[in-house]
């Protein structure tokens, strides 16, 4: 006689898993909240860091449980736990509540909190706990099996850490309820586990997030992905992922593949407007379909090669190729002449050329630039670097292996005329050790217009600020204030210094380049001058968006110095509290952080508004200028401009309050005579 099955076969692993759970539960039946928080989770988060500023609020003794930070307490039939209630009253105890079954840790944010810690296995127990955001920390170690054990888990962000291993495959358990899942940034490795494993067929319908940029993933394209129906933002940038892109993900809003070995033709998906190059660069040469290039072999707008530069800026420009030939005979013909045009001879050159006289095209040279010429720059190596509303920049590698950055200014954004050459002729003059100085100015037949600059391998303060990449530089308070001071000097050499004053017009942290010696210099000054009203008021626009444009700047042509105070104050802010301003994204809510400090000083948490890094090493903010150069920050930001101070004030106030401990921050070409000068 047979005997009937009563189950159905099950692998010994999932067996061990399910097993796990239960025990997790049991566990958790006898453990509340609030003592498996203090008992397991605390003493792992700081590590060996017993003084960690926000984790020393969660004290038994001393601070009632509803103000301990970065925790979110609710009861079991749904109403949370706050301090509006009677604290004196019995019931509202911390020793009353560390004992009550029915209160529940409902969500974890301790994002940029200095934790040195691993992230516990314990994290799994907590029946109720919806939200974990560790992000911006050092946590180091493996994530943790049983963070799958968790029966309500839905935000995970443990981006910015220093985490290591395989994701574990117990993430996918949680599938049907995740809606964000961010480990950007970390050091995770292997194949991503596919969650058919525990959960066939299952879409991950809640989930809108998932991040994986900037670790060490590899394998094919995690293909499952493309069944996630709800799927609003995929990251998967700097891995090790290859093979080909599948079709599938029309749901997407944001996506960046960008810095694998992603190859063979981009799926229809990705082939319509939605996306730019830049979700994609950075693959094998062999990725192709728009907005990459033909698969038909034709050339990429991506980037630029040798001896084609001029073809691909006129084309960008124009849409008509103009053979190099003409232009290198043109460059030829200068040479049998001598040096190339100089700075005087740039309104004439564009009078012959109105007039219908000669001109291929005027290659005009300023201090520094004299080494170049029109065939160097056409037969420079390039590629794409970053993409505005008015142009694109391009690194350019010259032939004796020396490099160039060139700003090719978009069709129909620049003015022409005299009007354009009394603003280059004077850009071309600017030379200060804070500013990145303009080398030469190329304008064609047709119109196209290249600005050429220095080029600096260094990276901009957005990237250093908000990078989440492991081993980004760490910014103290020390390199940040020098940094200011160097950005507040160079705007107020363009306010002051000059015999004729210019504005920057467009100063914002993406703008400024930082050296290893923490030396900040400013770029973009002076280009609204040279844009068509329609592209100024893109400009503007942009700066609201991004969260620097003055409440009284209504267009470019009232720029002026006090706007720039305006935006240099955000800039400042940005600088100190380490948030991005203005709107982040297209659902985002806008940063405004003028708004920030003052609740902040409301609220007498003035000290907590700072980023995390900016504290570190510091015995006495007091005394070391942080809380100055906040109120001088503030103020730049006041609603009335006649109430902003100048730039020369803003540096004459960084100057005189200025860290203690800065002798690191000298390159080795400064002398110990002049460590006792302003940076």
């Amino acid at each position: 006689m047979a005997v009937p099955k009563l189950y159905s076969p099950c692998p010994i692993s999932h067996i061990f898993f399910l097993s796990a759970i239960a025990l997790a539960h049991i566990s958790a039946a006898t453990t509340t909240d609030v003592e498996l928080l203090l008992g397991k989770i605390k003493p792992l988060l700081q590590g060996n860091n017993n003084e960690n500023l926000l984790l020393s609020s969660w004290n038994s003794t001393t601070v009632p449980l509803c103000q301990w930070r970065g925790l979110k307490w609710g009861f079991s039939n749904g109403s949370p736990l706050s301090c509006s209630e009677d604290l004196s009253a019995p019931q509202w105890s911390n020793l009353s509540l560390f004992k009550e079954p029915s209160l529940h840790l409902y969500s974890l944010q301790l994002p940029s909190a200095n934790l040195t810690g691993s992230l516990p296995r314990e994290v799994g127990e907590f029946s109720m706990l919806q939200g974990l955001f560790v992000n911006f920390n050092s946590l180091t170690g493996t994530i943790p099996l049983e963070l799958g054990y968790s029966s309500s888990l839905s935000h995970i962000d443990l981006s910015g850490n220093l985490l290591t291993g395989s994701l574990p495959p117990s993430v996918w358990s949680l599938c049907d309820k995740l809606v964000i899942v961010r480990v950007h940034g970390n050091s995770l490795s292997g194949v991503v586990p596919d969650p058919a494993a525990l959960l066939p067929n299952s879409t991950c319908e809640k989930l809108e997030v998932l991040d994986f940029g900037s670790n060490r993933f590899s394998g094919k394209f995690p293909e499952f992905v493309t069944k996630f129906v709800g799927l609003k933002e995929l990251d998967l940038s700097s891995n090790a992922f290859e093979g080909q892109i599948p079709q599938g993900l029309q749901t997407l809003e944001k996506l960046n593949l960008s810095h694998n070995n992603f190859s063979g033709m981009l799926p229809a998906t990705f082939q319509g407007s939605k996306f730019g190059v830049e979700a994609f660069e950075g693959n094998s040469p062999t990725l192709c379909g728009f907005p990459l290039k033909s698969c038909s072999g034709a050339a990429t707008s991506g980037g630029l090669s040798a001896g084609t530069i001029a073809g691909i800026v006129i084309g960008l420009m124009t849409g008509v190729v103009v053979l190099a030939s003409l232009l290198i005979g043109y460059v030829q013909n200068k040479k049998r002449k001598g040096r190339g045009d100089s700075e005087d001879e740039l309104e004439e050159g564009e009078d012959d050329e109105e007039n219908g006289g000669g001109g291929e095209g005027k290659l005009v040279m300023f201090q520094g630039g004299e080494h170049l010429t029109l065939n160097d720059v056409l037969n420079a190596t390039g590629q794409v670097m970053e993409k505005t509303s008015y142009g694109t920049i391009y690194k350019a590698k010259l032939s004796d292996g020396s490099t160039i950055a060139l700003r090719l200014l978009r069709e129909g954004s620049c003015k022409d005329g005299s009007s354009c050459s009394s603003v280059i002729k004077q850009l071309g003059k600017i030379r200060n050790e804070n500013l990145i100085p303009l080398r030469a100015f190329y304008q064609g037949k047709r119109g196209e217009k290249l600005l050429i600059y220095d080029y600096l391998p260094h990276r901009n303060l957005y990237d250093l600020l908000h990078e989440t990449k492991v081993g980004k530089p760490m910014l103290n308070w020390a390199k940040r204030h020098k940094i200011a001071l160097c950005i507040a000097r160079g705007l107020a050499y363009l306010h002051t210094g000059l015999e004729t004053p210019i504005t920057h017009g467009n100063v914002r942290s993406k703008n400024v380049l930082v050296d290893d010696f923490s030396v900040a210099r400013l770029t973009e000054f002076g280009l609204d001058k040279l844009m068509v009203p329609t592209v100024a008021e893109e400009i503007v626009a942009q700066a609201k968006t991004d969260g620097y444009k003055a409440l009284e700047l209504q267009n470019l042509k009232k720029c002026n110095s006090r706007t720039d105070v305006y935006a240099f104050g955000i800039l400042l802010l940005e600088i100190l509290i380490g948030k991005k301003p203005g709107k982040n994204g297209k659902d985002s809510d806008f940063v405004d952080l003028p708004s920030i400090v003052k609740e902040a000083v409301l609220e007498e948490t003035t000290m907590e508004v700072f980023d995390i890094d900016i504290l570190k090493g510091l015995r006495n903010p007091m005394e070391e200028g942080l809380l100055q150069a906040l109120k001088l920050a503030m103020g730049c930001c006041a609603p009335v401009p006649s109430v902003r101070p100048t730039m020369d004030e803003v540096v004459k106030q960084l100057e005189e309050n200025r860290p203690r401990n800065r002798s690191a921050l000298y390159s080795p070409s400064e002398t110990r005579s002049e460590l006792g000068t302003p940076f």
